[in-house]
């Protein structure tokens, strides 16, 4: 039964950190959902934050230039608008760009919620941010394949009732290597228990990236030591047979670009801070107005000409970048030129010896914004290089993969089917 499986799954972590959690089963499975999940060939979904799509052919990241050669290897992935963390996870995850998941920044405001910032973990953890986008493995859930998430944004959340089977709340301590051993120990189990669908988070690039900048000695440590965790997942596949048996996507939500410690936007300098709402600052800046202060005039002030930034009424944001709609992006969004942060005096004075040297969150068709994708498994091609695509379509192609009906979105299977060989972009499982 699914709720005796969660349990046994969870009776196998051969680690022991970040304690195993589980949510109630509904009921018993039948015979017919066992034998869909044994059949069920597994996904697994990687994610390297920020790994820029150029950043692989710097020569230092082997087993990913030989997953990316002896499988698919698209030139780069469009991230969605806000090029930023939690909106691009969960729009990978549910094919729907951040105006329409809902997470539309790392820090918003919620005129019901109240104000969400990614290190929040009781706003984290609260489904109501999450439940305008349903994520694949509540879909899976529902469909009777047992998932796994290792350190996914959303996944530790109770979104519309559901919990991944087996998730882990995020825990930057847990080592890449006890990441990827716990993922193998999951995939150990017997194949009508295994996960079908399992995803795996790194952001040692990440943090590299922005604190010393992407081309800096520590960012390429860092790809190196997340390379060297690809090998050792490949190799623990390779032991059990499972290699050439599971499906393999490995990709990274935005990229990165260097920002000068004198590229600063001073936005105090522009308007009285006191006269507006600050939602957030930074590489996207957003303001929402205050009772008794005329906002239009502050939005008619910085939607003149700026220099290294452009800003917008909500409702004359770009209709190319897809963001706007919803209630929780801010009224006023100032968006600053790649290369350049949006910041104050004040917290200038206080943080000159440690600004970020990288930085992301910029314009999503900038070329330093754009995001690894490469794939490896018996449904895709083998040696094939592949055009920039949108990452609201990865969620489409992963449905298909698992054989589901995916749920309306933004993303389009027809522009990544060609990933696949024929039988399989033809066949649902």
């Amino acid at each position: 039964m699914k709720g005796l499986s969660r349990l046994l799954l969870c009776s196998f972590l051969a680690l022991g950190f970040a304690g195993c959690a589980t949510h109630p089963s509904v009921g018993p499975e039948t015979k017919a959902q066992q034998a869909k999940a044994a059949a069920t060939t597994p996904l697994l979904l990687i994610s390297i934050d920020a790994f820029r799509a150029d950043y692989i052919n710097r020569g230092i990241t082997p087993n990913l230039q030989a997953m990316a050669a002896s499988g698919v290897h698209a030139d780069s992935m469009q991230p969605s608008f806000p090029s930023l963390t939690f909106p691009n996870h969960y729009a990978i995850v549910t094919g729907l760009v951040p105006d329409h998941n809902g997470i539309v920044d790392n820090t918003m405001v919620d005129p019901v919620l109240g104000k969400f910032t990614h290190d929040d973990k009781n706003a984290e953890s609260n489904g109501l941010w999450w439940d305008e986008g349903t994520p694949l493995w509540v879909t899976a859930d529902a469909n009777g394949l047992h998932t796994a998430t290792m350190f996914w944004p959303g996944s530790d959340a109770d979104i519309q009732g559901k919990h991944p089977d087996i998730w882990k709340r995020y825990d930057s301590k847990v080592t890449a290597d006890q990441r990827v051993d716990q993922v193998l120990a999951w995939l150990d189990m017997p194949a009508d228990q295994r996960p079908s669908f399992v995803t795996l988070y790194f952001e040692a690039v990440d943090k590299a990236g922005h604190k010393y900048g992407p081309d800096s000695a520590e960012l390429n440590q860092a790809l190196r030591d997340t390379d060297a965790a690809i090998g050792r997942m490949v190799d623990g596949l390779r032991q059990r047979g499972l290699y050439d048996k599971i499906n393999i996507i490995v990709l990274a939500d935005h990229g990165m670009a260097s920002v000068p410690p004198d590229h600063n936007i001073l936005i105090d300098k522009l308007i009285d801070l006191k006269d507006v709402e600050v939602v957030t600052l930074d590489e996207v800046a957003g303001f929402n107005p205050k009772r008794k202060h005329d906002f239009n005039a502050i939005e008619q002030q910085l939607e003149q000409p700026q220099q290294h930034m452009h800003c917008w009424d909500k409702s004359r944001i770009p209709k190319r970048l897809n963001y706007g709609s919803n209630t929780r992006v801010p009224q006023l969004v100032c968006l600053a030129d790649v290369g350049w942060r949006i910041t104050t005096s004040e917290y200038l004075a206080k943080h000159r010896d440690d600004l970020k040297q990288g930085a992301h969150g910029y314009d999503n068709a900038d070329p330093l914004m754009q995001a690894l994708f490469v794939a490896h498994g018996p449904a895709f091609q083998s040696g094939i290089r592949f055009p920039n695509f949108p990452n609201v379509d990865v969620y489409p192609l992963m449905a298909h993969l698992l054989g589901l009906t995916p749920k309306f979105g933004d993303g389009k299977f027809e522009d990544v089917r060609g990933m696949l060989k024929p039988e399989a972009a033809a066949s649902v499982q």
